[in-house]
């Protein structure tokens, strides 16, 4: 039996983790990182910890629902101590010291980093790629939806779609993103990918990357209408990555796209 450790057990899908993995014939919880107060019923053998150390010492892989400062402590842990686990990490809203410990830590074990990881999402970034590059011509416009607690904005699901529009097309995402209009700012430039975000209720999550011509236009767009799509995603490729060797995956690569 697989033992996962969960980073963010008090999160929304930290919290579905745990009931998935109640029904799974493959793994179970082996430890839950705590910083406050967990309110759920656990495995009697689940060990719970505010400690990196023991976190990595109880579980054979590690999922990662977090915030950035806890995946910090999380890659820090690789670095600097000796924590040898896999990792699958979900957190979004990386700085760019966060993104270069994500990099340094996946020379030494292996780590699978999505944004998104619903299975949906990542044929989505797969058809992304190709309508865009055929699409050459076509206006590209980039919409999220999300609750209205969610903290990071464009979302990470937004902005890898982006990314994969802009590489598709040999094109540097940060020089041609906007993700705003306001005012006289003149006509839309012929590169530039807007990445829109939207926020309120309870919305799951709402991706819709439009490419937009003179006569027709195509809309690609994936909906989550429950949030343990992300979780028993999370928990199909934390399986998948035990035993690869060390290096940075994507969620393309554990299922074969």
């Amino acid at each position: 039996m697989i033992k996962i450790g969960i980073l963010g057990s008090t999160g929304r899908v930290g919290s579905l983790l745990i009931d998935d993995l109640a029904n799974d014939s493959e793994a179970k919880v082996g430890a839950v990182h705590v910083y406050g107060k967990l309110v759920k019923n656990l495995p009697t053998d689940t060990v719970v910890t505010n400690d990196m150390k023991v976190l990595f010492e109880s579980s054979d892989v590690i999922i990662d629902f977090s915030a950035p400062a806890a995946t910090e402590a999380l890659l820090t842990e690789v670095i600097e101590n000796g924590g040898n686990k896999p990792l699958v990490i979900a957190t979004t809203g990386f700085n760019k010291h966060q993104q270069n410990l994500l990099l340094e830590a996946s020379k030494l074990v292996p780590i699978l980093y999505a944004t998104n990881m619903s299975l949906g999402v990542a044929v989505l970034n797969k058809l992304v790629a190709l309508a865009s590059k055929t699409l050459r011509d076509f206006d590209i416009e980039i919409v999220e939806q999300h609750h209205r607690y969610k903290v990071d904005s464009p979302s990470g699901t937004a902005l890898t779609l982006a990314e994969h529009a802009a590489n598709a097309r040999d094109l540097d995402l940060d020089e041609v993103r906007i993700s705003g209009r306001d005012g006289q700012i003149g006509a839309r430039t012929k590169d530039e990918i807007a990445v829109m975000a939207l926020r309120g209720g309870d919305i799951v999550g709402r991706h819709t990357v439009g490419l937009y011509n003179d006569g027709e236009f195509l809309e690609l767009n994936h909906t989550a209408t429950a949030r343990n799509t992300f979780s028993k995603g999370a928990i199909k490729v934390a399986k998948w990555i035990i035993g690869k060797e060390a290096k940075l995956y994507s969620i393309n690569d554990a299922l074969g796209l």
